[in-house]
């Protein structure tokens, strides 16, 4: 088994009598993209301020590379980068000139410090925009160079809080691109916190949060295959009427989402047709999907992700 580079014990956090983290057990491994899922309020952007040293937690314990985030924070500080989700670029200065600043942080000067913006800018496809203004650069651009920035140092561990929040499509993919390169070239382990289900789907394991607790932890195949066969949904004027039905009708567990019912079954399409005939006039529509990382989700809590508000 590769090494464990992030040990978090029983972590707990309050912000006042509210509960943010309760009693959180996980461990991140060399070389793996690991992401936080969870909706807005879960938990995860507490976690990541613990583990970025900026926040100490209110019990357990967490440690970086063997060093407790608290106790030791200059030692996690000089073997992690950080890419926050607000910018954290000078819009003034060049690109260079971020990444030279971002140098002299570290120590970095001299012949060094030049060789590792050349590299940096080579890596994320910069070389043309070294003496542009970040602020012009478009909001994947300007994503490329705060990795670059974070990456500077050389740092065995990247820490990217919501790192395509505000960037198109195109934009998203160039950066996982990026992403995956760096754990392929240099064995960079990346650490990153999301609340889109998709983006979640790219890591090689995710930790799921809600309400502060773990949800889920393991790899979205091995999450989506526990719901087994198919997802049916149907859209009703009458959920939880719905879900009564179902339940005494067929057995097995049915769940009201909205205005929708969902349920698990083998050879869905065979159970919608009994489901229409047994309920003639319920049901407005129906469809049938392959499990999702939102099925496991709800499956787990019997919410739907996004129903949470932003804490």
């Amino acid at each position: 088994m590769r090494e464990k580079i992030v040990e978090v014990e029983n972590l707990t956090h309050r912000y006042g009598s509210r509960v943010a983290l309760a009693g959180v057990d996980f461990d991140v491994r060399a070389g793996e993209i690991f992401g936080l899922l969870g909706p807005n309020g879960g938990g995860k952007t507490t976690l990541f301020r613990i583990l970025s040293t900026q926040l100490a937690p209110v019990g357990g314990a967490a440690r970086i590379f063997g060093f407790d985030v608290t106790a030791r924070e200059r030692d996690v500080r000089s073997r992690i980068g950080i890419v926050f989700q607000s910018q954290s670029v000078d819009g003034k200065l060049t690109v260079s000139e971020n990444l030279r600043h971002q140098g002299h942080l570290y120590g970095l000067k001299g012949a060094e410090l030049k060789r590792r913006i050349d590299e940096m800018l080579e890596r994320f496809g910069l070389e043309a925009r070294a003496s542009e203004r970040v602020e012009k650069l478009s909001g994947g651009l300007r994503r490329r160079v705060e990795i670059a920035k974070a990456m500077l140092h050389r740092p065995a561990l990247l820490l990217l809080d919501e790192p395509t929040t505000g960037l198109d499509i195109g934009a998203r993919i160039d950066l996982w691109r990026y992403l995956l390169k760096l754990r392929e070239a240099d064995g960079t382990s990346v650490m990153l916190t999301t609340h889109t289900l998709e983006e979640a789907e790219n890591c090689d394991r995710i930790l799921i949060l809600d309400e502060g607790k773990i949800i889920a932890l393991d790899t979205p195949a091995r999450l989506k295959a526990e719901i087994g066969g198919d997802v049916v949904t149907a859209q009703t004027r009458e959920p939880q009427l719905l879900q009564e039905q179902i339940r005494e009708r067929f057995g097995g567990e049915a769940v009201v989402v909205a205005d929708t019912v969902r349920t698990e079954r083998e050879r869905g399409h065979e159970f919608i047709t009994e489901l229409i005939e047994a309920f003639p006039g319920q049901i407005d529509s129906v469809t049938l999907s392959k499990p999702t990382l939102e099925d496991v989700f709800i499956h787990r809590t019997g919410h739907q992700f996004m129903d949470e508000a932003e804490r």
